[in-house]
């Protein structure tokens, strides 16, 4: 399947708020590596399983000075109920029309694909996973993050 965005490309323009209602674009993500990590929906057994697995991993990215965001079409409801029932520390926002997951070209015959993007501290995506394989997903993660790192002349 040929996709829309791919790496190298610059993330894609967007506005969105998250559950407490703050306002996130794309700007807010230059700085450091962001892992950007679409996922179909709330306390299913596999988005579940990844969510956990960035959960108990999070301060290995946090010390790669990386910020993790989930992104799924549930409700910000639904991601604070997910949230506190597996102690989710980490941002989750609400796409429930779907247009932040058209935008990164995650949403195929209607059905949105669970795909990873690691993009760089200028808003470049340097790593895609897609689609995810669930089991191991976060190690992998970690592998990019850390080459991103170690090229990325930017970061301190």
């Amino acid at each position: 399947m040929a996709y829309r965005i791919n790496e190298g490309d610059a993330i894609p323009a967007f506005r969105i708020k998250d559950s407490e209602g703050y306002e996130i674009t794309d700007e807010d993500l230059v700085g450091s590596p962001v892992v950007i990590y679409f996922y179909p929906q709330d306390d299913t057994p596999g988005c579940t399983k990844e969510a956990c697995s960035f959960r108990d991993n999070l301060a290995r990215l946090e010390a790669l000075d990386a910020l993790v965001i989930g992104i799924s079409p549930d409700s910000s409801e639904s991601h604070d109920q997910f949230q506190s029932k597996y102690d989710l520390n980490f941002t989750l926002l609400a796409d429930q029309n779907m247009e932040l997951c058209k935008k990164f070209d995650v949403v195929h015959d209607g059905k949105l694909e669970r795909i990873t993007f690691v993009v760089d501290s200028e808003g470049i995506i340097q790593w895609i996973e897609r689609p995810v394989d669930v089991s191991g997903h976060v190690d992998r993660v970690i592998q990019a993050v850390q080459e991103l790192r170690a090229s990325d002349t930017l970061l301190p």
